[in-house]
């Protein structure tokens, strides 16, 4: 039966609801759904086929976009290549119009969504005509349109696309203008969605050149938008932060970002080119933790998943994890199966395109690093001199690959000079990737890259046995977050917010649970409040120009009579460069695992010993054994030592589980003034920072806290002038203003350490938490501070000796000396230190001479470390 024109005019309608329906659920992730609605608004159509007359033009219109759309929708669910193929015949089908006007019209989008599916598979510099093609008809249009307004949003999505594009070939400076401009044109025209979308591939832009602080602001920027609207933040976002993370060497927080999403994701989207990208970025994520196993797995999942796609780059991406977790484990086993630097150059020309550059130069310095190993130097010589130089936008990664296959060849070939040499000029480069970080976490993440490079400077030159170069090359390859000077204190408003919203969030948790009341809701709501503040937290560091590298003769005159043990760990060899009056000397110290192993088994022991009312017989088992551990220790690494540092004062620099030791707990070290840094960078800048005159003494008692540990009133006996604060007054904002300018700061609250970032670890008030970077944004930090009833030293220690926690951002935010326990404490054993520490500052004593003279009275008892300098 024909099909009347009120019939028609309501399937094209039908048609076209159809159409933007399918579009509707394409565009949040439901590429199934949406392949099934755009398929029935084609058959819709097909059911009225011909269509002739007056309806004709309307007709195929509506065909041709259902189609393109449908090209590009089943492209992410069966390939590029169909989809690709399915816009040529879109193409031919508009060739077909005799309109001229009409086909530059409908060709536009397919125009788009061509080079969008070049850039899925890999063919970025394919794309950009395409994309040229669209914009200049968009422009055209918008410049003839009485109200451009209903125009701009397309293109908008065409411009930034091609602003990725760019960004994807390294062109820098169009990709900015690209997305810079579709920025100020979102933002003229209102347009708040595309000003969040379009900020997502220009915070790429930024870490695609390496200014990670400014890539997560502009995530961050986006997500606030996102949020300011009621819009669901993407998936894809919490991909980019990941991404951004990963660049800074921060593994974990990007794992947790993606983990985060992981779960909606494969319930939502379990065919979807997105869910690939995010589960081969948890695999790198678990590569770079050493999650070998894990970054197999996922990346093999995420591989297969690309092969439809198409993606020739991102399947070169998947299959380097699984390589390099391969070469990972091969590197550790004492042979080096032939077959593997073989697989590497396989993979390696397999990535001819010259877009798999990079990938492929991955591919050969791995197998380059397998032949130096196995002894095979001339073929690993060829390898390395085929290494390009790299480009502006090599990722770091890469870089220090670069430079540690040069390195090991040198080292192979008897020309250790040379191979320092290398590794001297990689850390350099890295310095200069460091010095634009704009945080704690993030300057102390990017050690992950150079790890490889100084774990090899610190076995070359132990071969040689010099103690001064050793000295020279721990400096410049540990804890490099404490080279950076704290800049003036200034407050960020929306970081500020946040915490406030945390502070209330926690405090209506708390009444909740008093109540009886749910609070799943209130704590969900917290934590993603806390998520939001540690990612303002990344990009809004203070920290400003970095300090020069401590040389031997300044540490050895500001020592004055004092003497220096830095350790340090080369494979399993434990060894101490002490420095005692100007002289250098090496001493080896044995097994370094031997070391970690009695290090834990004594913090175990005194966390056991740690109650206040144990039964007897229990303190004597557990007081034995800690006994026994501190003397295996002491026999170790510190009876070796005794000629060179005869009864003077010491400064230790620790190496990885050296710094879960609290040394007043070793009998050789009973009494003697122990200062801990976490190298003599930090501990010379700590020295020469100067005494400020004045300066109150400040006395904080948190509400909660045991009456022992509270009697903050008592130690205030020893201090003529101090400003008391206590219980419900102990408000975050008084302790605040109490605290800058002080010269002493003793803190008894509860307090609790933040993995995902130090500056997030944090004291409880009497109105909440008070976080570390609450502390650090001071103008004038507390140049002493006391942690009495918490363990926040030392929580956290990263690739690099880079040492983590309240204390650590303390140190690194200006504080000069801070006093905190290892291990956990007794209510009344804390008490009672602190008395005794107290008496001895009043009576003169400096910190460790003062902390030294607490702890041997009941040393067990009191595992406390005090860690900066001790002026």
């Amino acid at each position: 039966m024909p099909v009347t024109k009120s019939g028609l005019s309501d399937i094209l309608r039908k048609a076209s609801e159809l159409h933007r329906a399918g579009l509707d659920a394409a565009c949040s992730s439901r590429q199934r759904e949406g392949s099934r609605i755009l398929r029935r608004g084609m058959n819709l159509l097909d059911s009225v086929h011909p269509v002739s007359g007056e309806h004709y033009d309307q007709w195929m219109r509506i065909r041709i976009r259902l189609a393109s759309s449908l090209a590009f929708v089943d492209s992410e669910l069966r390939g590029a290549a169909e989809g690709l193929a399915r816009l040529d015949d879109v193409r031919l089908l508009i060739q077909s119009i005799p309109d001229s006007a009409v086909r530059a019209e409908l060709i536009e989008p397919v125009d788009h969504n061509y080079g969008l599916l070049l850039m899925g598979a890999g063919r970025n510099e394919d794309s950009i005509a395409y994309f040229d093609a669209s914009i200049a008809y968009q422009e055209e249009c918008l410049a003839g349109a009485a109200d451009p307004r209903p125009l701009v949003e397309s293109f908008l999505n065409t411009l930034s696309t091609r602003g990725l594009a760019y960004t994807r070939l390294g062109d820098v400076r169009r990709a900015r203008e690209d997305l810079s401009r579709a920025v100020e044109l979102a933002e003229r025209h209102e347009l708040p969605t595309p000003a969040a979308d379009i900020r997502r591939p220009l915070g790429t832009l930024e870490l695609r050149i390496g200014d990670v602080p400014a890539a997560l602001h502009s995530y961050q920027e986006s997500e606030q938008i996102y949020r300011g609207i009621g819009t669901e933040v993407p998936a894809l976002l919490r991909l980019n932060q990941a991404q951004a993370l990963l660049t800074a060497g921060l593994a974990d927080e990007a794992g947790s970002h993606l983990d985060e999403v992981l779960p909606r994701m494969r319930e939502q989207q379990s065919g979807s080119r997105d869910l690939a990208d995010v589960e081969m970025y948890r695999a790198a994520a678990a590569l770079m933790n050493d999650e070998l196993d894990l970054a197999r797995e996922l990346a093999t999942v995420a591989r297969r998943r690309m092969l439809r796609f198409g993606c020739e780059t991102c399947v070169a991406n998947a299959a380097l994890i699984g390589l390099r977790a391969d070469v990972r484990d091969a590197l550790r086993s004492p042979e080096i199966p032939a077959a593997l630097p073989a697989r590497a150059l396989r993979i390696a020309r397999t990535m001819s395109a010259p877009r798999l550059a990079d990938q492929a130069t991955v591919a050969r310095m791995l197998a380059a690093r397998l032949e130096i190993r196995r002894g095979k130097l001339t073929r690993a010589a060829e390898l390395v001199d085929q290494i390009p130089r790299p480009r502006q936008l090599t990722p770091i990664d890469h870089r220090m690959l670069r430079r540690l296959c040069r390195a090991e060849l040198a080292a192979a070939q008897g020309h250790p000079a040379k191979a320092l040499s290398e590794i001297k000029t990689g850390l350099a480069e890295l310095d200069e990737v460091r010095d634009r970080m704009g945080g704690l976490e993030l300057v102390s993440g990017t050690a992950a890259h150079g790890q490889e490079l100084g774990d090899l400077a610190v076995r070359l030159v132990l071969r040689g046995a010099n103690p001064k170069r050793l000295f020279e090359w721990l400096e410049r390859t540990r804890a490099q977050t404490y080279r950076y000077e704290p800049m003036a204190g200034g407050d960020d408003p929306e970081l500020a917010e946040r915490v406030a919203e945390v502070r209330s969030l926690t405090q209506s948790i708390h009444q909740a649970q008093h109540d009886g009341h749910p609070t799943a809701a209130l704590t969900a709501r917290r934590n993603e409040r806390l998520r939001e503040a540690h990612r303002l937290g990344w990009h809004t560091g203070r920290w400003g120009k970095p300090r020069p590298v401590a040389g031997l003769a300044d540490v050895g005159e500001q020592l004055n009579g004092r003497v220096l043990v830095s350790f340090a760990a080369s494979e399993d060899e434990l060894v101490a460069v002490v420095l005692v009056d100007g002289d250098v000397r090496l001493v080896r110290l044995g097994s370094a695992t031997r070391a970690a192993e009695q290090a834990r088994m004594l913090n175990a022991d005194l966390n056991a010993l740690a109650p206040d009312h144990l039964p007897a017989a229990l303190v004597q088992v557990v007081s034995a054994s800690a006994r026994k551990q501190a003397d295996l220790i002491d026999e170790q690494i510190v009876r070796p030592l005794r000629q060179s540092i005869g009864d003077r004062d010491l400064v230790i620099v620790p190496t990885g589980s050296l710094y879960a030791v609290p040394w007043g707990v070793l009998p050789s070290l009973l009494s003697r003034p122990t200062v801990v840094a976490p190298s003599a960078t930090a501990w010379l800048a700590a020295e020469q920072a100067g005494t400020r005159r004045g300066g109150r003494t400040v006395l904080v008692r948190a509400p909660g806290l045991p009456a022992a540990v509270g009697e903050i009133d008592k130690l205030g006996a020893h201090h003529n002038t101090a400003k008391l604060i206590s219980g419900q007054q102990a408000t975050v904002a008084a302790v605040l203003k109490a605290l800058d300018g002080a010269k002493l700061a003793h803190i008894a609250a509860h307090g609790a350490h933040e993995p995902e970032n130090a500056l997030f670890s944090k004291l409880e008030m009497a109105d909440g938490a008070l976080f570390a970077h609450e502390m650090a944004g001071l103008s004038k930090p507390p140049r002493q501070v006391v942690l009495a009833a918490c363990e926040l030293a030392l929580n956290r220690i990263r690739p690099g000796d880079e040492a983590l926690g309240f204390a650590s951002a303390l140190l690194a935010s200006g504080s000069q000396t801070v006093i905190a326990p290892l291990s956990r404490v007794g209510d009344q054993a804390a008490a009672a230190a602190m008395d005794d520490y107290h008496r001895g500052l009043a009576a003169g004593a400096k910190p460790a001479v003062a902390l030294a003279d607490a702890i041997a009275i009941d040393p067990l008892r009191r595992p406390f470390v005090c860690l900066g300098s001790s002026n």
